[in-house]
């Protein structure tokens, strides 16, 4: 008899983050940090800023403040934001390879997504809305949430307001701390590095260096061993209809 291969699990969502995975930002909020702490006459070093990748604003804030930036952290929060906010709309946006591609495919092949970021929603919504129609049915953003990445409350909630479970889902990322909070959260995970280096140690089910050459059918047959082994697990082995955790409010765009 001819064995026959198992068939493709496709994810219920795809579940991205923004910074450094969607739009190449990182670089901007690391000037934004130069910037201000020079404005201060603090020493603010690259390893300093990439200590940062993937954090949630706060410990940005309280690191910069340590640092010798006299404001409060609400205000460098803000500050930092307005100032990658302007840089943005000076210009194009810096979509990352493939990126903007594989998030209209998705759309168009009836598979829907949300943006799960650490960034502020007044920032998210810049990139949310460049994409359009084609772009993501919700939007999950720092101030959505009481606990930052590395914790999985951002995925739980983004998963949830789609109406999935968040193993059901697949999450894209490019920093250690988004790669833990999706491991965490137990979405099927897919490290793509980009400026840190990611290892296998970090986490994650897939691990890239580039979306350039990922379209839908190639997300899904990468992630689709993951996903049967998740749906496996589940009470009844099916996707399920609801969700693992209620999405606080403003979630949804």
């Amino acid at each position: 008899m001819t064995a026959h291969p198992p068939a493709l699990v496709p994810p219920a969502a795809v579940l991205w983050d923004m910074d450094g995975t969607i739009i190449d930002t990182e670089p901007i909020w690391q000037r934004s940090q130069v910037e201000l702490t020079a404005r201060y006459g603090a020493e603010w070093t690259h390893a300093d800023g990439l200590s940062l990748v993937g954090s949630g604003l706060e410990r940005s804030g309280e690191l910069l403040r340590d640092k010798g930036v006299d404001m409060e952290v609400e205000e460098i929060i803000q500050w930092m934001t307005a100032y990658v906010m302007e840089h943005l709309r000076a210009g194009e946006l810096p979509w990352r390879p493939g990126a903007k591609e594989l998030v209209e495919e998705l759309h168009d092949r009836g598979i829907p997504t949300a943006l799960v970021t650490m960034s502020r929603r007044k920032m998210a919504l810049v990139a949310a809305e460049a994409l359009g129609a084609r772009g993501f049915r919700v939007v999950v953003a720092g101030d959505d949430v009481e606990r930052p990445k590395p914790h999985p409350d951002a995925y739980l909630a983004a998963a949830a307001a789609l109406g999935f479970d968040a193993t059901a889902c697949v999450a894209i990322e490019d920093s250690a701390t988004g790669v833990a909070s999706a491991v965490a959260s137990g979405a099927v995970t897919v490290a793509v590095e980009h400026i840190v280096p990611l290892s296998e140690i970090a986490g994650g089910d897939v691990h890239l260096t580039t979306l350039a050459d990922v379209d839908v059918d190639r997300l899904v047959e990468l992630t689709s061993p993951a996903l049967a082994a998740r749906a496996a697990r589940r009470p009844g082995g099916t996707v399920p209809d609801g969700a693992s955790a209620s999405a606080p409010e403003g979630v949804a765009r």
